[in-house]
């Protein structure tokens, strides 16, 4: 089995465009969420998500081309752009057919869906753009980065609600560790912030309906009312050690451990219980070869919602026991919840808060509901040496998927 390294990142998200911006303003607990622009949101009884206001598609993605993908795709070329840039990869240092592409979204093409839907409607079957499919489809990010880097290994995209992103780079990993290729763009990208996502979550009451934008997002509140929507995308290059040292690479982190498991419970609630989301949990800390002590630091799935906040710490004290002192925070308190980019943006900045010794601070809990009784980071704990940490995604439909990452050394 081949050890798996991470050297190169990229993050577009509501709190930070571009990787050096977004973990600065993480770890300075800044909140994205901010009043719902998009569109007139007034009448599904939302105010707030967590909207992108600096993207600009000339940056990355080409006006042109632009027009011949959706929102989320854009997103993705973007971070993968990024992260191949700093992990510095090309065809001279990577053969192509060593190079694959493990890429989710939790919808997809939404936003194209419900325009096309209302342009037939209104103009007819014949007015209906010939991108139409292309642009919506759940796997074009992973196959518009493939042509965009000429990666002729698999490209495949995992559709797992919110744990999408968990699960891709999970997979990415596994398909490095036993040596079917040697490097990987992996990552997950959303792009929902409209009328049809937010009227649908909103009448699943799945959604905050607080209208002010520091107070929405509450993850492990005892006032938490639902998740806040939140838009954006990560991506990670990985790849096998020995590829990454052959080239010279500066490495960023190592993923050691990936737990995936099943609710098989129901189709939007988590289990109160928490059992598989517990076994995920442990399934990546043994892979992992570690013990639960070890871990330091649970960058936790928290959308601050009743059900996930509750069973969520009730899952992470059945893995490191009650009295346990490993730290725990939500970034959805600055972010919203990215749905299928969720765990990519937390996998971000779960690597970087290892390398960097500060944690996120767990933004948006100002009376911890006595149910969650867990360690939450803030600012007066968040610098921290740790080895170990794990990050969870858990989604619609009982996805469990769990990542393990452990601080850069050669040992």
């Amino acid at each position: 089995m081949q050890r798996v390294v991470i050297t190169g990142m990229g993050v577009i998200a509501p709190n930070g465009n571009g990787v050096e911006n977004f973990v600065k303003n993480s770890l300075a607990g800044k909140i994205g969420i901010k009043p719902i622009t998009k569109f007139d949101a007034s009448e599904t009884g939302i105010s707030v998500a967590g909207e992108i206001d600096d993207y600009d598609k000339n940056d990355y993605v080409g006006k042109r081309e632009a027009r011949r993908l959706d929102l989320y795709s854009q997103y993705a070329i973007q971070v993968a752009s990024e992260a191949m840039e700093m992990a510095g990869i090309d065809d001279k240092n990577t053969n192509p057919e060593d190079l694959g592409v493990i890429f989710g979204s939790g919808i997809g093409g939404l936003t194209t869906i419900q325009d096309q839907i209302i342009r037939m409607h209104d103009k007819g079957p014949k007015r209906v753009s010939p991108f139409f499919i292309p642009m919506a489809i759940a796997n074009m990010a992973a196959g518009n980065i493939s042509i965009r880097f000429n990666a002729k290994n698999i490209s495949t995209s995992i559709v797992t609600a919110c744990a999408s992103g968990t699960n891709s780079i999970g997979e990415a990993y596994r398909r490095i560790r036993e040596g079917d290729a040697q490097v990987m763009i992996t990552g997950g990208a959303e792009a929902t912030i409209n009328e049809t996502a937010i009227a649908g979550f909103a009448a699943l009451t799945a959604l905050s309906t607080s209208t002010d934008s520091n107070h929405a997002s509450l993850p492990f509140d005892q006032e938490r009312n639902g998740f806040v929507m939140g838009e954006g995308a990560g991506a990670l290059v990985i790849e096998s050690l020995e590829h990454a040292q052959a080239r010279g690479a500066k490495i960023l982190g190592e993923i050691v451990g990936y737990g995936a498991t099943s609710d098989a419970y129901h189709i939007t609630s988590p289990d109160p219980e928490g059992t598989e989301a517990a076994r995920s949990m442990s399934k990546a800390i043994m892979q992992a070869g570690i013990t639960p002590d070890q871990v330091g630091y649970v960058n936790a799935h928290g959308t601050a919602t009743h059900a996930n906040d509750a069973g969520e710490s009730k899952a992470i004290n059945q893995v490191f026991g009650k009295d346990s002192s490993v730290l725990v925070s939500s970034t959805k308190g600055m972010t919203g919840h990215l749905l299928g980019a969720a765990g990519a943006i937390e996998a971000v900045i779960t690597v970087t808060s290892l390398e960097k010794g500060v944690l996120p601070p767990n933004v948006g809990c100002f009376n911890q509901d006595p149910e969650c009784q867990i360690n939450l980071v803030n600012q007066d704990n968040q610098k921290q040496n740790i080895e170990y940490a794990i990050s969870n995604s858990f989604g619609f439909g009982g996805h469990n998927a769990v990542l393990a990452f452990k601080k850069w050394s050669e040992k």
